[in-house]
């Protein structure tokens, strides 16, 4: 199981905006989602965008069944989404807490929107289209917002919340984020 180190907040590659994938479902972009999907799957991650394993492309993968980073989250099918599009299903926004494997042991209440349309393509070039809500809208507008050099935590609005994780959540079990 090849798991690549993941860069970190600091890191200049994480504050660019990624290429776009030209060629679907060649050897290097499937050797690529298995170091993503390998690297995720160590670290208990609920998604993870290339960018942050050292290549700059627009491709994200996430998925939650049950995640002990994330134990009452609801499920999150696994997907490949690859040069996404996002787009807000009206306005309101919801405050929630997010951690990121580039931010180790911290969480942050990060604005997103509740209600999202997203579509691109999977990595064999089959387009994907969804309307999704809730932690699944959340999920993909984290990881899509590595792919244009946004962490989450330039999103938060107020760093009275913002923090360690065992000191946030004293008690939680919790991997090294």
């Amino acid at each position: 199981m090849p798991v690549k180190p993941v860069l970190k907040m600091g890191e200049p590659l994480l504050l660019q905006k990624a290429a776009p994938i030209e060629q679907f479902d060649t050897p290097e972009l499937h050797a690529l989602i298995k170091d993503m999907e390998d690297t995720m799957a160590h670290l208990n991650g609920a998604g993870i965008a290339a960018p942050q394993i050292g290549v700059s492309l627009r491709i994200v993968i996430f998925g939650v069944g049950h995640n002990p980073r994330y134990p009452d989250a609801e499920q999150v099918p696994y997907t490949v989404l690859i040069n996404p599009t996002l787009t807000p299903i009206g306005e309101e926004l919801e405050d929630g807490w997010e951690g990121c494997l580039s931010v180790p042991s911290m969480r942050g209440v990060v604005p997103r929107y509740q209600r999202l349309h997203y579509s691109g393509f999977d990595q064999y070039g089959k387009p994907i289209d969804r309307l999704v809500s809730g932690f699944h809208a959340r999920v993909v507008q984290h990881e899509c917002d590595h792919l244009d050099g946004i962490l989450y935590l330039m999103r938060i609005r107020d760093l009275a919340q913002f923090g360690f994780t065992d000191v946030l959540f004293p008690g939680m079990v919790v991997e090294d984020d």
